[in-house]
């Protein structure tokens, strides 16, 4: 029986060709950096699936390795000259992973219920999260750790990412809307996420604050879902087509100036639901529309401007470039001139800030010595700059370098853009 096709427009030989191997992504590759390795660079995975896309060579297990431990940051989109759509390649790469290769029966099950069962069904999400949430404010927690079981399971290094559970979600706010204060400026819709909304709810709320007292009237539609990044990014591409599919038919309801996410890796996503969709499918057409109104909160408040007053914050401020921002969105600029307006800021620039925290997703569970290596590099420079505040851009950034101020003792604040922003109007 041959295989059933991957959903979706498939890459041809120009898209794999345009890259011309002169290695200008190498430098900006964290697995190139870290081991040197060829089979791990951008150039390196291109290569191994253009054999395989081919029919040069099956899909291996070497092949599977080399491609799990690529972050997906898109750096080297941003350093190929030749304009080579990475991201698109390694997605579909993992789709045909995904499709036609056999993993362990233990990681195919914990994939089908993360990516097909959890993520899409907030229900789930919310009863696994009390679950957590028991787990952390019972002592079960002290105890595992204190009595080494979960060294002895292996778990430890994960255990540390684990974010604290919200004492309430922010599912309660969906079908809400804020009113502006003051004059209405602009009327848009807030796309919440997934497990942002159980472990990052005070940012959400934070976020509706400033986009209101900026002018904003903030609708959070009800019976939105999970973006469907990291269901794409795994390979999982019938389960994100599904989800924005759904997305769909709740932010294309009513007419919004701009539907906005806080999570560059959400924004990412939700800007390029087009590549979901060949261009003869009934659903292309409306996501082109959809993701051609989409906006990262930073980039949609430094384009409205700044009305609310700010109050001086006599801190020493860093910014992490979160990778989905800046390498999947080419945006750089609007988040530091968010913080430049605070008044008394002392915003120092992060050594290598361009470079992944490690977080990607779920990489730093599913590859988490990698993802620590490149967390203690990103701790040492973030250290170098004397700042008292890490900020950045995205919730999965956010958990890494909370992660990373505890792990290496920085006692370094780490919050979003947002978070600093509200906290300067109410100081």
């Amino acid at each position: 029986m041959p295989a059933s096709p991957i959903l979706g427009p498939a890459p041809v030989y120009e898209d794999y060709a345009r890259c011309i191997h002169c290695g200008l992504c190498l430098n900006a590759c964290p697995t190139y950096r870290l081991w040197n390795l060829e089979a791990d660079s951008p150039r390196g995975r291109i290569h191994q699936m253009i054999n395989v896309e081919q029919g040069n060579v099956g899909v291996t297990d070497s092949f599977v390795d080399h491609l799990d431990k690529c972050l997906d940051c898109r750096a080297c989109e941003t350093a190929c000259p030749s304009g080579v759509e990475y991201g698109k390649l390694i997605e579909h790469a993992r789709a045909r992973i995904e499709r036609d290769y056999e993993r362990p029966w233990l990681a195919r099950v914990t994939r089908n219920f993360v990516f097909r069962h959890l993520l899409p069904d907030p229900h789930r999400i919310m009863d696994f999260a009390r679950v957590i949430r028991l787990y952390q404010r019972s002592g079960l927690q002290a105890i595992a750790r204190g009595i080494g079981v979960l060294k002895f399971l292996g778990l430890a290094e994960r255990e540390v990412l684990l974010p604290r559970i919200d004492d309430r979600f922010f599912y309660s706010r969906f079908g809400w809307t804020y009113p502006a204060a003051g004059p209405r400026r602009a009327r848009v819709a807030f796309f919440a996420g997934c497990i942002a909304n159980v472990t990052f709810s005070q940012l959400n709320e934070a976020t509706l604050r400033v986009l209101a007292a900026n002018g904003c009237e903030v609708v959070v539609p009800a019976g939105q879902r999970c973006c469907g990044a990291l269901a794409a990014h795994s390979g999982f591409r019938d389960t994100a087509r599904d989800l924005a599919e759904k997305n769909l038919g709740v932010f294309l309801r009513e007419k919004f100036d701009a539907v906005i996410t806080n999570a560059a890796g959400c924004g990412s996503m939700l800007k390029e639901y087009d590549h979901l969709f060949s261009p003869d499918e009934k659903k292309y057409e409306q996501a082109h529309a959809f993701s051609e109104n989409v906006r990262d909160v930073t980039e949609f408040l430094a384009t409205l401007g700044l009305i609310a007053k700010l109050n001086p914050l006599p801190l020493r401020v860093t910014y992490q470039d979160s990778c989905h921002l800046l390498h999947g969105q080419t945006i750089r600029e609007a988040p530091r001139s968010l913080l430049r307006a605070i008044p008394s800021l002392d915003f120092v620039e992060l050594p290598y800030s361009e470079l992944c925290c490690g977080s990607a997703g779920i990489y730093n569970v599913t590859q988490t010595e990698t993802a620590l290596e490149l967390l203690a590099e990103k701790m040492r420079h973030a250290q170098s700059t004397r700042a008292q505040t890490i900020v950045t851009a995205n919730p999965g950034c956010l958990l890494q370098l909370r992660a990373g101020a505890a792990l290496h003792h920085t006692n370094q604040e780490v919050l979003h853009v947002v978070e600093l922003l509200d906290r300067s109007m109410h100081a």
